[in-house]
Protein backbone atom coordinates (compact mmCIF):
# COMPACT_ATOMS: atom_id res chain seq x y z
CA UNK A 1 0.00 0.00 0.00
CA UNK A 2 1.37 3.42 -0.88
CA UNK A 3 1.73 6.18 1.73
CA UNK A 4 -0.78 8.28 -0.20
CA UNK A 5 -3.38 5.51 -0.11
CA UNK A 6 -2.86 5.04 3.63
CA UNK A 7 -3.92 8.65 4.22
CA UNK A 8 -7.03 8.46 2.06
CA UNK A 9 -9.98 8.23 4.51
CA UNK A 10 -12.16 6.44 1.96
CA UNK A 11 -9.48 4.48 0.15
CA UNK A 12 -8.67 4.68 -3.56
CA UNK A 13 -9.79 2.77 -6.65
CA UNK A 14 -6.60 0.72 -6.35
CA UNK A 15 -6.94 0.19 -2.58
CA UNK A 16 -10.64 0.46 -1.67
CA UNK A 17 -11.78 0.34 1.92
CA UNK A 18 -14.78 -1.17 3.62
CA UNK A 19 -16.10 -0.03 7.03
CA UNK A 20 -18.42 -2.24 9.06
CA UNK A 21 -19.84 -2.61 12.54
CA UNK A 22 -19.77 -5.88 14.45
CA UNK A 23 -22.34 -6.58 17.16
CA UNK A 24 -22.96 -9.29 19.73
CA UNK A 25 -25.82 -9.84 22.15
CA UNK A 26 -25.47 -12.75 24.57
CA UNK A 27 -27.91 -13.94 27.20
CA UNK A 28 -26.17 -15.48 30.21
CA UNK A 29 -27.04 -16.48 33.75
CA UNK A 30 -26.32 -13.88 36.45
CA UNK A 31 -23.34 -14.34 38.74
CA UNK A 32 -24.35 -12.23 41.72
CA UNK A 33 -27.50 -10.87 43.32
CA UNK A 34 -27.85 -7.77 45.48
CA UNK A 35 -30.55 -7.05 48.04
CA UNK A 36 -31.25 -3.91 50.04
CA UNK A 37 -32.30 -4.10 53.69
CA UNK A 38 -33.82 -1.13 55.50
CA UNK A 39 -33.97 -1.43 59.29
CA UNK A 40 -36.36 0.88 61.15
CA UNK A 41 -36.81 1.76 64.83
CA UNK A 42 -38.98 4.12 66.86
CA UNK A 43 -38.70 5.48 70.38
CA UNK A 44 -40.20 8.16 72.59
CA UNK A 45 -36.75 9.68 73.08
CA UNK A 46 -33.59 9.80 70.99
CA UNK A 47 -31.60 7.35 73.14
CA UNK A 48 -34.34 4.72 73.07
CA UNK A 49 -34.69 4.98 69.28
CA UNK A 50 -30.93 4.76 68.80
CA UNK A 51 -30.55 1.76 71.10
CA UNK A 52 -33.44 -0.02 69.37
CA UNK A 53 -31.98 0.71 65.94
CA UNK A 54 -28.56 -0.53 67.04
CA UNK A 55 -30.06 -3.78 68.29
CA UNK A 56 -32.06 -4.39 65.11
CA UNK A 57 -29.09 -3.47 62.92
CA UNK A 58 -26.84 -5.93 64.78
CA UNK A 59 -29.45 -8.65 64.36
CA UNK A 60 -29.49 -8.14 60.60
CA UNK A 61 -25.69 -8.04 60.34
CA UNK A 62 -25.34 -11.20 62.44
CA UNK A 63 -27.86 -12.98 60.24
CA UNK A 64 -26.05 -11.93 57.05
CA UNK A 65 -22.63 -12.95 58.39
CA UNK A 66 -23.95 -16.32 59.55
CA UNK A 67 -24.26 -17.39 55.88
CA UNK A 68 -20.50 -17.21 55.37
CA UNK A 69 -19.12 -17.37 51.81
CA UNK A 70 -22.48 -17.09 49.95
CA UNK A 71 -22.70 -13.49 51.22
CA UNK A 72 -19.72 -11.89 49.49
CA UNK A 73 -20.20 -8.29 50.54
CA UNK A 74 -22.07 -6.36 53.24
CA UNK A 75 -22.20 -2.56 53.13
CA UNK A 76 -23.94 -0.06 55.39
CA UNK A 77 -25.35 2.96 53.60
CA UNK A 78 -27.57 5.78 54.85
CA UNK A 79 -28.25 6.16 58.58
CA UNK A 80 -30.67 8.63 60.17
CA UNK A 81 -32.40 9.53 63.43
CA UNK A 82 -35.33 11.85 62.76
CA UNK A 83 -37.59 13.59 65.30
CA UNK A 84 -41.34 13.44 64.74
CA UNK A 85 -42.83 16.80 65.68
CA UNK A 86 -46.38 17.41 66.80
CA UNK A 87 -48.11 20.70 67.52
CA UNK A 88 -49.01 21.21 71.15
CA UNK A 89 -50.71 24.43 72.04
CA UNK A 90 -48.77 27.34 70.56
CA UNK A 91 -45.49 25.49 70.16
CA UNK A 92 -44.03 22.28 68.84
CA UNK A 93 -42.62 19.33 70.71
CA UNK A 94 -40.98 16.07 69.77
CA UNK A 95 -43.49 13.24 69.82
CA UNK A 96 -41.11 10.45 68.92
CA UNK A 97 -37.83 9.65 67.16
CA UNK A 98 -37.53 7.47 64.08
CA UNK A 99 -34.31 5.66 63.24
CA UNK A 100 -33.34 4.09 59.94
CA UNK A 101 -30.27 2.36 58.51
CA UNK A 102 -29.83 0.88 55.04
CA UNK A 103 -27.70 -2.20 54.34
CA UNK A 104 -26.75 -3.75 51.00
CA UNK A 105 -25.75 -7.40 50.68
CA UNK A 106 -24.25 -9.17 47.67
CA UNK A 107 -24.65 -12.94 47.27
CA UNK A 108 -23.21 -15.52 44.90
CA UNK A 109 -25.41 -18.44 46.04
CA UNK A 110 -28.96 -18.09 44.75
CA UNK A 111 -30.17 -21.05 46.79
CA UNK A 112 -29.21 -19.25 49.98
CA UNK A 113 -30.73 -16.04 48.61
CA UNK A 114 -34.33 -17.22 48.90
CA UNK A 115 -33.93 -18.43 52.47
CA UNK A 116 -31.99 -15.36 53.60
CA UNK A 117 -34.49 -12.96 52.02
CA UNK A 118 -37.36 -14.66 53.81
CA UNK A 119 -35.58 -14.63 57.18
CA UNK A 120 -34.73 -10.95 56.82
CA UNK A 121 -38.30 -10.10 55.86
CA UNK A 122 -39.49 -11.95 58.96
CA UNK A 123 -37.71 -9.46 61.24
CA UNK A 124 -39.72 -6.64 62.79
CA UNK A 125 -39.68 -3.22 61.13
CA UNK A 126 -37.40 -4.53 58.38
CA UNK A 127 -37.86 -3.95 54.66
CA UNK A 128 -36.17 -5.99 51.93
CA UNK A 129 -35.84 -4.81 48.32
CA UNK A 130 -34.51 -6.66 45.30
CA UNK A 131 -32.95 -8.81 44.15
CA UNK A 132 -30.88 -7.01 41.53
CA UNK A 133 -29.25 -9.63 39.32
CA UNK A 134 -25.88 -8.83 37.73
CA UNK A 135 -22.62 -10.06 36.25
CA UNK A 136 -19.23 -9.36 37.74
CA UNK A 137 -17.25 -6.57 36.00
CA UNK A 138 -14.60 -9.14 35.01
CA UNK A 139 -17.09 -11.79 33.91
CA UNK A 140 -15.84 -13.98 31.01
CA UNK A 141 -19.17 -13.24 29.31
CA UNK A 142 -17.94 -9.74 28.41
CA UNK A 143 -14.89 -11.20 26.67
CA UNK A 144 -17.02 -13.71 24.76
CA UNK A 145 -19.29 -10.93 23.54
CA UNK A 146 -16.35 -8.79 22.39
CA UNK A 147 -14.78 -11.69 20.49
CA UNK A 148 -18.10 -12.49 18.86
CA UNK A 149 -18.51 -8.84 17.81
CA UNK A 150 -15.07 -8.86 16.16
CA UNK A 151 -15.80 -12.11 14.33
CA UNK A 152 -19.07 -10.67 13.05
CA UNK A 153 -17.29 -7.54 11.81
CA UNK A 154 -14.78 -9.64 9.87
CA UNK A 155 -17.55 -11.82 8.42
CA UNK A 156 -19.63 -8.82 7.40
CA UNK A 157 -16.67 -7.11 5.73
CA UNK A 158 -15.76 -10.32 3.88
CA UNK A 159 -19.31 -10.67 2.58
CA UNK A 160 -19.27 -7.10 1.26
CA UNK A 161 -15.94 -7.72 -0.45
CA UNK A 162 -17.11 -11.00 -1.97
CA UNK A 163 -20.22 -9.27 -3.33
CA UNK A 164 -17.85 -7.09 -5.34
CA UNK A 165 -15.66 -9.97 -6.44
CA UNK A 166 -12.87 -8.80 -4.12
CA UNK A 167 -11.03 -10.14 -1.09
CA UNK A 168 -10.11 -8.53 2.22
CA UNK A 169 -6.50 -7.41 2.26
CA UNK A 170 -5.73 -5.85 5.65
CA UNK A 171 -7.26 -4.52 8.84
CA UNK A 172 -6.88 -0.74 9.11
CA UNK A 173 -8.75 0.02 12.35
CA UNK A 174 -10.69 -1.73 15.08
CA UNK A 175 -12.42 0.36 17.76
CA UNK A 176 -15.00 -0.02 20.50
CA UNK A 177 -18.22 1.74 19.64
CA UNK A 178 -17.79 5.29 20.92
CA UNK A 179 -13.98 5.24 20.80
CA UNK A 180 -14.02 6.96 17.40
CA UNK A 181 -16.89 9.40 18.03
CA UNK A 182 -19.57 6.95 17.02
CA UNK A 183 -22.96 7.29 18.68
CA UNK A 184 -23.32 4.65 21.41
CA UNK A 185 -26.43 2.58 21.65
CA UNK A 186 -28.53 2.45 24.80
CA UNK A 187 -27.10 -0.05 27.26
CA UNK A 188 -28.80 -2.00 30.00
CA UNK A 189 -28.77 -0.39 33.43
CA UNK A 190 -26.05 -1.66 35.82
CA UNK A 191 -27.14 -4.81 37.58
CA UNK A 192 -29.84 -5.62 35.01
CA UNK A 193 -33.56 -5.31 35.57
CA UNK A 194 -34.89 -5.39 39.08
CA UNK A 195 -37.48 -7.59 40.68
CA UNK A 196 -38.64 -5.50 43.64
CA UNK A 197 -40.07 -6.86 46.84
CA UNK A 198 -40.89 -5.11 50.07
CA UNK A 199 -41.71 -6.98 53.26
CA UNK A 200 -42.77 -6.08 56.75
CA UNK A 201 -42.82 -8.21 59.86
CA UNK A 202 -44.47 -11.60 59.69
CA UNK A 203 -46.27 -13.33 62.50
CA UNK A 204 -45.05 -16.81 61.62
CA UNK A 205 -41.87 -17.94 59.91
CA UNK A 206 -42.51 -18.05 56.17
CA UNK A 207 -41.11 -20.72 53.84
CA UNK A 208 -38.09 -19.72 51.73
CA UNK A 209 -38.90 -17.71 48.62
CA UNK A 210 -38.31 -19.43 45.28
CA UNK A 211 -36.39 -16.75 43.37
CA UNK A 212 -35.65 -17.47 39.71
CA UNK A 213 -32.44 -15.73 38.51
CA UNK A 214 -33.03 -13.27 35.69
CA UNK A 215 -30.77 -13.85 32.67
CA UNK A 216 -28.49 -10.97 31.75
CA UNK A 217 -27.92 -9.51 28.31
CA UNK A 218 -24.31 -8.68 27.41
CA UNK A 219 -23.71 -6.23 24.56
CA UNK A 220 -20.57 -5.62 22.53
CA UNK A 221 -20.10 -3.47 19.43
CA UNK A 222 -17.02 -2.60 17.41
CA UNK A 223 -16.28 -0.52 14.35
CA UNK A 224 -13.79 -2.00 11.88
CA UNK A 225 -12.17 -0.77 8.68
CA UNK A 226 -10.44 -2.99 6.13
CA UNK A 227 -8.73 -2.59 2.81
CA UNK A 228 -9.63 -4.97 0.02
CA UNK A 229 -8.39 -5.94 -3.38
CA UNK A 230 -9.78 -4.01 -6.39
CA UNK A 231 -13.31 -5.19 -7.13
CA UNK A 232 -14.31 -6.89 -10.35
CA UNK A 233 -17.18 -4.71 -11.48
Amino acid sequence: MTQEAAHQPYGTPEVPRVAVRGEAHLEVDPEIARIGITVNARGTDRRTALEDLTRRNNTVLDLLKSYGEPVEKIETGAFSITPELTRHGRGERVRAYHGRVHITAELNDFTALGELTTRLADLELTRVDGPWWALRPDSPAHGRARRQAVLEAVQRAREYAEALGADLAALIELADLGADNAVPVAMAAPGGAMRAMAFGAAEDTAPPLDLEPQRQTVHAQVNARFTMTPPRL
